[in-house]
């Protein structure tokens, strides 16, 4: 895989109440990844940009919510997500990782 494309692969941690959540119980952390992102490219990009050992790759694809904006209804954007569980003993520290 070029490492140009596993660059871009992951969008941007999700930071939220169910994640953490996650994170604590299971040992996994929560990406958003592009639309086309395949399990394989998102587990070699998390080994390459956090230096960590991945176990295991779950996918969802979160459709977007229909909303109003002013008097005309739209669509949010559709989300992919990745849920990486960890091997044991590993961790990302984002305010390091930066």
């Amino acid at each position: 895989m070029k490492q140009e494309r596993l660059m871009t692969v992951l969008v941007a941690p999700i930071v939220s109440e169910k994640a953490t959540m996650v994170a604590e119980k299971n040992g996994q952390v929560a990406f958003r990844v592009l639309q086309d992102a395949t399990r394989d490219e998102i587990r070699a990009a998390v080994e390459l940009l956090f230096k960590v050992q991945v176990e295991s790759v779950q996918v969802l694809n979160q459709k977007g919510k229909q909303k109003r904006f002013g008097r005309f209804n739209g669509r949010r954007r559709h989300v992919r997500k990745a849920y990486v569980s960890l091997e044991p003993g590993q961790e990302i520290n984002f305010a390091e990782a930066i």
